[in-house]
Formats: C-alpha cells, structure tokens, sequence
C-alpha cells in the first residue's frame, strides 16, 4: 500500500490556537502520518489553548484515527509580527500577555527549538499565520499602517521564517504556507490590504522554492483553500455567506472540511511530493476552475 509516512519527522505549526482551524487540521493529519508536531500559538491565546487541552476541553478533536490523540510535543508562544525579541516594542515586551514568554519571536522560536532538539531539529515548517488588522475596511479606506501590517502579518512573517528556520531543516525538509483565491480575484469584503497580502506570499513561494531549494535543500509550497469558518475566518463577518456561494458554484458542489487541508498538507510534507516544490495547491473542490456562476 502506498502510504504518507512521516514518522521520525518533527513538524512545527505555527498558528494553532484553538481546535477549529487549518492549522490544528495539519497539525493532526501530521500526526496521525507519524510526525510529532510543535505548535506555535499566539501569546495571547497561549494560556487559553494550554488549558483547553490540559482540562480535557478538546480531547474528541486530539483523537486520532489510528488510535490515541493528538499530543504536542512542545507548544511555543510565537507571535510572528516580530523576527527578534530586538525589534518588539516596550509596552508589548510589557504586557501581561507577553510577559510571562521569554522570547516569543520567530528566532526565539528557533532558538527554542534547537535548545530543546539539538541543531537540526525540524523537518517541516508550517505557516498558518494571516491578520489584516482592517480586513472589515475596503482597500480604498485601508490605511497605510492597516496594508503593511497585513503584509507584514500574512506574508513577510513566512519570509522570515523561511530565513530562520532553513538553517535547522534536516536533509529534505518541507515549507508550507496557506493562501486565499482572493490573490487573484476580487473578493468583495476581504480588505485593509489582506488580498495582496496573499498575492504576496503566493508570489514568495515561487521564489523562496528557488532560494531556499538551492540554499536548504528545501522544498516550499502553498494550498489555497476554500473558505472555512474557522474562528479567526469569521472575524470577517460574511464567512457563511461566502461558503454558501462557493459550495453552489464548485466544480464538486460541496463544502470543504479542515480535514481535506490537512490531509494535502501532510502529502505535501512527504516524500510522496520530494518533485512538488514553488506551486500554489487548491483545495476548494474545485470552485477556483470555474469563470461564471452557475447557481440558481
């Protein structure tokens, strides 16, 4: 049988902090191909996330397939606005949210990482970061502060950790970030700069496969996935309704599940994929082939 095999791999999630997204999605699919996994979480929904699984909270969305459940090998507040612990301003630095991490940037996270495991200690990286702090604003009314912390938050934050963490990748080591078809096509409502924050990091890929392939040995991809109402998604405000059009109007008039994330994630990260490298991976049940609605 022709199977995804990660075991003996270490993967880090960066961007879990509940059980409802993409992130916790691949987190689990890696597991259950036999990777352990690291998460990076959000400092301030750091406490949060530990607790609900330290309280038994999620145990029936940790459970596995092939038995037993999900457990993180080590969970790392990262907050991925920031690349050193230099760079974060005071009053952050100061917050009782921050505070109690010591380094919670994407080098404090390597850090971490090869203190814990030793000098090459993952083998796939996982980018399930995205914020747009005026997403609700059209463009035409998205401030400059509002675009670049979009870009900054949903594209360079991968950049960086492309920078910092293909030192520590072992041999064949995967990069994978997570994209929106807004990249391309106008999606009324997804603004404050977030579309071209995508198109951004769709653009990255293809030449981070290139740099990071020759300097690493690394392969980087991308899934573009359709909506799903996770809990930061309905942040937007429409998520029902956009899931309500895309499902009529697919190719495969169906919902996408997390799970169908997850899964091209953890084929991705395979050997199975070792020729897949600077390509964008729609996993929208096929609505992003269609040129006109057919709905009624």
């Amino acid at each position: 049988m022709l199977a995804i095999d990660l075991t003996g791999k270490r993967a880090l999630v960066a961007g879990i902090a509940d059980d409802a997204g993409f992130g916790f999605a691949i987190a689990k699919n890696l597991a259950e191909a036999g990777a352990s996994v690291c998460a990076g979480t959000w400092p301030p929904a750091y406490g949060i996330f530990t607790k609900l699984i330290e309280r038994g909270k999620i145990d029936e969305s940790l459970a596995l397939g092939s038995g037993g459940k999900l457990s993180f090998e080590r969970i790392y507040a990262l907050d991925a606005d920031y690349d050193t612990l230099e760079a974060v301003p005071a009053e952050v630095r100061e917050n009782r949210r921050y505070k109690e991490h010591a380094d919670f940037t994407i080098q404090g996270v390597a850090n971490r990482m090869v203190a814990d495991f030793g000098a090459t200690p993952v083998d796939i990286v996982v980018h399930s970061l995205a914020n747009g702090p005026e997403v609700k604003n059209p463009l035409l009314q998205t401030s400059r502060a509002g675009y670049l912390g979009a870009i900054g938050a949903s594209a360079y934050s991968f950049v960086s950790m492309v920078q910092r963490f293909g030192p520590l990748l072992r041999p064949g080591g995967s990069f994978l970030c997570l994209t929106y078809m807004a990249s391309e096509r106008v999606i009324p409502g997804y603004g404050g700069g977030m579309s071209s924050a995508k198109a951004a990091l769709e653009s990255d890929v293809r030449v981070l496969a290139y740099e990071a392939g020759r300097g690493f040995d690394a392969r980087v991809n991308c899934i573009s996935a359709g909506p799903w109402a996770s809990r930061a998604a309905s942040a937007i405000g429409f998520i029902g309704d956009m899931i309500d059009y895309t499902t009529r109007n697919a190719a495969l008039p169906q919902k996408i599940h997390a799970n169908d994330v997850g899964a091209t994630a953890a084929f991705l990260s395979s050997a199975l994929a070792s020729a897949i490298t600077g390509t964008t991976i729609y996993v929208d049940k096929g609505y992003h082939a269609m040129g006109m609605a057919v709905d009624k």
